[in-house]
């Protein structure tokens, strides 16, 4: 009975080694190309979404702030309020020079809107303005606006008292003038006016923009156009933007200082790119519902290629495979899917934002720390689609498996 005293073998089963793990999951996608390809491809196609909208994200603030950077943010407006009733409320006649008063306005100027039409003959009928104001101007409009022309000259003070105008670049294409020919003549309220200068598009000012400029003195003369000014311009110093915008409204109008309104050309820009922001969370929604799909489907063929599988698992663990190799063999089969889809997928997004970045003439934004975060997103996906069709897989035992044999 000496035998029965024998302490039994213990039989431990062989570890798989990770090179080991990596092989036979290749081996079991490669059993299956097409399958594995399209499955990856639902990866990538999220992974490649995501990316570019990111990508193009970035690229589109930096093309942002490069833009604002060359504008200048130190350009503030002031205009006339309004009452309870909703009437406008002037702004005083001494309010530019009350402004120019301020230390840190380097450069002021004041505008008057006038009640005249704007044809480009006196042919056309009265009612055909194509959308153009009229606005008298000081002569300090460019150096505050930091504006350039495009043909011609500015008003000097000549031509500021005699009919001369200036065109904003809108304006100047809706009357069909894309550049200046001598002697070219615009009818202002059934004045014939002098075209003298285009100029080029102002995207802090698009008033401007669909404006015909001319001088105070012809202004008031020819339109009696009103001494208040309808809107100052104050370019100041870019450090002291706050504490010059805090003064405005009192030093422009001190007897009523809550009439005035004083903005900040810049913001409107800044507005504009934060609701470019909304349709960018739209597109990262439509790119997480692509690798959502995916992931389902990445699922969906593991569970496919357990059910095909069984003979194989079943012999792998008659000849001693445990439970947990054949659970790491089908996750391993996962994250592979996907770590090829989100590899593909973050190459294609980073190409196709840079091909667009170049076409719109922005800057070609690449981040490496997004690409691998678009790879390690596909395999989070990828392991959460493998957990299911891998303990199915390591459920199943050798004798059941291998009767379906």
């Amino acid at each position: 009975m000496g035998w029965l005293s024998r302490t039994a073998e213990t039989f431990v089963p062989a570890r798989l080694p990770l090179r080991d793990v990596v092989r036979v999951a290749a081996m079991g996608l490669r059993a299956r190309r097409l399958r594995a390809a399209l499955s990856a491809l639902g990866i990538a196609v999220g992974i490649a979404s995501m990316v570019a909208v990111l990508t193009l994200s970035e690229a589109s603030k930096a093309d942002l702030i490069a833009q604002l950077d060359r504008l200048g943010t130190n350009l503030l407006s002031v205009e006339p309020g309004q009452s309870l009733l909703g009437e406008p409320i002037p702004l005083p006649p001494s309010a530019p020079a009350m402004v120019r008063r301020i230390a840190p306005a380097e450069s002021v100027t004041a505008l008057v809107l006038v009640s005249a039409t704007v044809r480009r003959s006196d042919r056309i009928p009265a009612g055909r303005t194509a959308g153009i104001s009229v606005q008298a101007t000081e002569l300090s409009l460019l150096r505050t606006l930091e504006g350039r022309l495009r043909d011609g000259v500015f008003l000097n003070p000549a031509t500021a008292r005699y009919p001369a105008a200036v065109l904003g670049a809108v304006a100047a294409a809706r009357l069909g003038l894309s550049r200046l020919i001598p002697g070219t003549e615009i009818w202002l309220g059934g004045q014939p006016f002098a075209v003298v200068g285009i100029l080029e598009p102002l995207p802090l000012t698009p008033s401007i923009d669909r404006s015909a400029l001319i001088g105070r003195p012809i202004a008031a003369k020819l339109f009696a156009a009103s001494a208040s000014p309808t809107q100052i311009f104050v370019r100041t110093s870019p450090d002291r933007v706050l504490e010059v915008g805090d003064v405005l409204a009192a030093t422009a109008n001190p007897q009523n200082p809550t009439a005035v309104e004083v903005g900040r050309p810049s913001d409107v820009i800044a507005a504009r790119a934060a609701a470019k922001g909304a349709f960018t969370s739209l597109f990262l929604g439509l790119g997480a519902v692509a690798l959502l799909v995916g992931a389902l489907g990445i699922a969906n063929v593991m569970v496919v290629s357990v059910l095909e599988r069984r003979s194989e698992i079943g012999l792998r663990r008659a000849l001693g495979a445990t439970r947990a190799q054949i659970r790491v063999q089908f996750l391993a089969e996962s994250l592979l899917l996907a770590f090829a889809g989100g590899l593909v997928g973050s190459l294609a997004g980073v190409v196709a934002s840079a091909g667009y970045s170049l076409a719109r003439d922005w800057a070609v934004v690449v981040s490496a720390k997004l690409v691998v975060a678009g790879a390690l997103l596909a395999v989070v996906s990828g392991a959460l689609a493998g957990l299911y069709p891998a303990a199915r897989a390591a459920r199943l035992s050798p004798t059941e498996a291998l009767r379906s044999v």
